[in-house]
């Protein structure tokens, strides 16, 4: 670095140190940007980190050997096959229900005929360990995010640690996975290499495995709705530091031309500007990752939730972080302040030599730039607009890109409205205001000048303001939807999940209680859905026993001859399908739906379309006699609906007493009140969308930080356009006021903005980015109420930026107010 340089760069850093309050609104800016940027990608890091460890496992290239008939696989057909000569090797696999009520998927193999570079396969096994691992006591693998977890059941072999298994995965010997999971002689699959080439008996066939759905591709609406919030919040604080930057250059223009004067180049000078940039932006990036990870382990637990909940997707509880988050971060955020530096470095460059030291030469492009933003603003909103009508009522997984697309057309549009439209707001008032009314037409005329420094920080109001009221109002509206459809679902005064032995018996025992009113059973089992091409994809069947309390709560979306011909099409050979299934295959009443069964393809034909919130998967229900004649489905779980003339409590503690006594093997886990089912479905609920709600005000504290950094940063120098107000008599608790005043109607007419904004926004997640994320639509809910916080929300927030600065100006000694104009 050159003499020149070095001094250059000294001398421009030399500005913060009278004015230490612009440096730390800089670093302010960056570190919040960063901090919630990089807390974002962290937590999106560390889920798909879990996920290439499912794929990995779980996405093998060996060959499935199957029976023709579709039948489930036994020990008999594994014999047969390797008497027959065929190295084909078994798996296991299912939910395992650890003591204290958590589950852990359970894979039991057999090592010896497993196919060699399997990732089942343990690549470092000796022959001591694979003497451990087959004779008793046996060995079990399991992820290091579990570990914890599975040492709480004694049941479990002793346990070693594998960090290639995905979280919430153990793998086992065969005969322990068996007995853990009480699956008999019943096997999950047999798996042969594929490049060993033999005869299967003619009751086999062999298949190639279709490439599964992962865990990342079905998260990827949610991992990119969390990367849009966090962009949000990054380009909030950048607006912090944009003020920054443009009050730090104007506050310099007169060092400016006295560094050119004394023959600093113009190149030189924004080159020194740049790696002073450069140097916060280190800084800053660096303070804001490390807050990030400690941000993103707070709230890793509730994305964990979310994720598992409605996407039924396993992430590790613990942070893994690859090198590239921390190179990403640093990246982001220095792009960011170069994006939000570059036009006040270019216009520095072209100012020429006595034209840097005015100030007014900012100002008197002010109403050009509203009308370049004004017309660049109303060309987004157009293409916006365009957008939504392209995208129609049926959108689509690859429309989700376009509809946070729309999303960002829609907030950066009517960004660059807003200070053309506060400006002709203010223009109006002017004209409006009484001429006697002298104080007020001044503050009004005060409030304009203010308007080019005050923009940026309105702009990141409106931003946060109207993201808060759109989601919020997405949020509200899911959970009334949510409630309203768990109370129609859920309408069993008790459910028991009673063993497979017993299921008939305590059928029969409970339609003796006189407590009882209504039994509804149900099954579930999975078969594959054959379409018009002949291609199979996995589907949920879902048995239901459609007794009358059912078919009057029971919600339905569309049907073919209406409510009650649905029903009874339902009880003789249709079936009903729920919404994410007839979306993903574009199914309508009437359309007639292929499904492999255990004797053959079973054809019916859709009767209803239902909604099935929460649930990743397509379903389709029939009755339960039905799923269990054709699809061998299991007994399931058995709700209980009292006599309505008997006290629920009272009923429900003797039948609950009733069931424990005769019934020994059910236990509490096993019995579940309705009560309490929707209160673990409400909190469910509510620890889903934590992250969305901590974003949202993470959000709105960054738009706050925003307009109290700006008002500080200009602190001095309204104070000396105070002081001729002071001076002819105007009090200081007056001139407080009149800020006060000032700031929060600013505040109010971005919240104005702000409430339709928030409004289309709503309507953008609930038509068009919820429908492709989760595969169902919800009503649009307004809520008043959220519109009024709004307002107040943003009265509070200016409020509060306001009040240190009104502070210090109440507290300034009168000398010093005089001072300050004289040296202006």
């Amino acid at each position: 670095m050159s003499a020149v340089m070095r001094t250059t760069l000294a001398t421009l850093l030399s500005h913060y140190r009278p004015h230490p309050g612009q440096l730390l609104m800089l670093l302010l800016g960056l570190w919040v940007a960063s901090a919630l940027w990089s807390g974002v990608q962290a937590i999106n890091a560390s889920a798909r980190e879990s996920y290439a460890r499912a794929e990995a496992l779980f996405s093998s290239d060996l060959d499935h050997v199957e029976r023709r008939d579709d039948a489930p696989l036994t020990l008999d057909d594994y014999l047969a096959l390797r008497r027959a000569g065929v190295p084909v090797s078994p798996v296991i696999e299912g939910e395992l229900e650890l003591a204290d009520g958590e589950s852990l998927t359970l894979i039991g193999i057999e090592p010896l005929t497993l196919p060699g570079g399997t990732p089942l396969a343990r690549q470092d096994a000796d022959a001591a360990s694979l003497r451990d691992w087959l004779l008793p006591p046996h060995r079990a693998r399991v992820a290091p995010d579990s570990l914890d977890l599975a040492r709480s059941d004694a049941r479990l072999p002793p346990l070693e640690v594998d960090s290639g298994l995905p979280p919430a995965t153990l793998v086992t010997d065969i005969a322990v996975a068996a007995r853990l999971l009480d699956k008999g002689h019943r096997l999950t699959r047999l798996m042969i290499a594929p490049n060993r080439r033999v005869d299967l008996p003619s009751a086999f066939v062999r298949t190639s495995p279709a490439a599964p759905a992962s865990p990342g591709q079905l998260a990827d609406s949610f991992h990119l709705n969390l990367t849009a919030m966090g962009l949000l919040a990054l380009v909030v604080g950048l607006f912090i530091v944009h003020a920054a930057l443009g009050l730090a250059l104007e506050q310099r223009m007169g060092l400016l031309r006295t560094l050119r004067a004394l023959g600093v180049p113009g190149r030189t000078l924004v080159l020194a500007l740049g790696l002073e940039l450069l140097l916060i932006g280190t800084l800053g990036a660096l303070l804001g990752i490390v807050s990030g990870v400690i941000l993103a382990r707070l709230l890793l637990p509730d994305v964990a939730a979310t994720l598992d909940a409605l996407y039924d997707a396993t992430v590790s509880g613990s942070l893994t972080l690859p090198w590239h988050y921390w190179v990403g971060g640093f990246a982001i955020t220095l792009g960011g302040l170069v994006t939000a530096g570059a036009s006040l470095l270019w216009r520095a460059s072209r100012v020429s030599v006595l034209a840097l030291g005015q100030v007014q030469a900012w100002r008197a492009r002010l109403q050009r730039q509203l009308r370049v933003q004004a017309l660049v603003g109303g060309l987004l909103l157009g293409v916006a607009a365009l957008l939504w009508w392209q995208l129609g009522s049926q959108p689509g997984q690859r429309e989700l890109a376009l509809g946070f697309t729309l999303v960002a057309l829609l907030l950066l549009g009517t960004a660059l409205w807003l200070p053309p439209l506060l400006g002709g707001a203010l223009h109006l008032l002017t004209h409006r205001l009484p001429g006697r009314a002298v104080l007020s037409q001044w503050a009004v005329a005060d409030l304009q000048l203010q308007l080019p420094r005050l923009s940026l920080a309105m702009m990141a109001l409106l931003l946060a303001l109207s993201a808060n009221l759109g989601v919020g109002s997405m949020v509200g509206g899911f959970r009334l939807t949510f409630l309203d459809w768990l109370d129609q679902r859920l309408l069993a005064d008790l459910y028991v999940r009673p063993p497979a032995d017993q299921a008939g018996e305590l059928h029969e025992w409970l339609r003796q209680r006189p407590e009882v009113d209504t039994l509804l059973p149900t099954r579930q089992a999975e078969t594959r859905l054959i379409d018009e091409r002949g291609e199979a994809s996995p589907v949920t069947l879902f048995g239901i026993a459609p007794e009358p309390i059912l078919r009057r709560h029971w919600p339905l979306l569309d049907t073919l001859d209406g409510r009650e011909a649905a029903w009874a099409a339902l009880t003789r050979e249709a079936a009903f399908v729920n919404e994410q299934l007839a979306r993903r295959h574009g199914l309508e009443p009437g359309d007639v739906l292929r499904l492999k069964a255990s004797r053959g393809v079973v054809t019916m034909q859709i009767a209803a379309v239902y909604p099935d919130y929460g649930n990743p998967r397509g379903e389709i229900v029939l009755p339960v006699s039905r799923l269990a004649a054709r699809f061998d489905a299991p007994p399931g779980t058995l709700g209980v609906v009292l006599a309505p003339t008997q006290a629920r409590e009272q009923a429900l503690d003797r039948l609950r007493g009733a069931l424990a006594q005769r019934f020994t093997l059910l236990g509490d886990a096993a019995m579940i009140d309705q009560q309490a089912l929707k209160r673990t479905a409400t909190e469910v609920f509510e620890r889903t969308f934590a992250i969305t709600r901590a974003l949202n005000a993470l959000t709105l504290g960054v738009a706050g930080l925003a307009l109290l950094t700006t008002l500080l940063a200009q602190a001095e120098t309204r104070r000396a356009q105070l002081a001729p107000l002071w001076a002819l008599g105007v009090s200081r608790g007056r001139l407080v006021g009149l800020q006060l005043v000032q700031l929060v109607g600013a505040a109010l007419g971005t919240a104005l903005l702000a409430i339709p904004l928030g409004l289309l926004l709503a309507g953008v997640l609930v038509a068009v980015i919820n429908v492709a994320a989760f595969g169902w639509r919800l009503p649009l809910h307004l809520f008043p109420g959220q519109m009024l916080l709004t307002l107040v929300l943003a009265a509070l927030v200016a409020a509060l930026a306001a009040l240190l600065p009104a502070w210090r100006l109440w507290r300034i000694p009168p000398r010093q107010l005089l001072q300050e104009f004289a040296a202006e």
